[in-house]
């Protein structure tokens, strides 16, 4: 199985999640191959001081490349599934791409672009601590379809 996990998000120095972002991909390992890619560009930049809907086209743009095979956005506005409804994505699908938006979120098209959305809830975090409950979500999920003790 491979997942990617798409985000729009600036190079940080401040590496403080950087051991769990690793120790769950480590984990992930025997389930399937975990790739992050981290995006953040000048358009984004440009497009962000100007205005929400221009930030929005540019994170859109930007995610398109990447939209392969089975496409979950998480987005704060969907619908909130706990860990056994996420790990139904596991199921049936061998690429999954997980996109995390930029500060403004997505646009209403894109989320229809993809095959689901889902929400963690609806307090707002950092792009990295998403990225690392998204990371342990995920292993959460493959122990969960692969009867693997670590969710219980």
């Amino acid at each position: 199985m491979q997942i990617r996990v798409c985000s729009i998000d600036k190079k940080s120095k401040n590496r403080l999640y950087e051991p769990l972002i690793e120790h769950y991909i480590k984990s992930s390992k025997q389930f399937a191959q975990i790739e992050l890619i981290d995006i953040f560009n000048n358009q984004i930049s440009k497009a962000q001081e100007i205005s929400e809907i221009n930030a929005k086209e540019e994170y859109s743009k930007a995610f398109e490349k990447y939209m392969d095979g089975y496409c979950v956005a998480l987005d704060p506005n969907s619908n909130e599934v706990d860990s056994y409804e996420f790990s139904k994505i596991f199921e049936n699908n061998t690429k999954i791409t997980f996109f995390i938006g930029g500060a403004y979120g997505f646009e209403k098209k894109f989320l229809k672009k993809c095959n689901l959305s889902v929400s963690f809830g609806r307090i707002t975090m950092s792009h990295k601590l998403v990225k690392l409950v998204l990371l342990e979500q995920v292993f959460r999920g493959l122990t969960i379809i692969n009867n693997h003790p670590y969710h219980k």
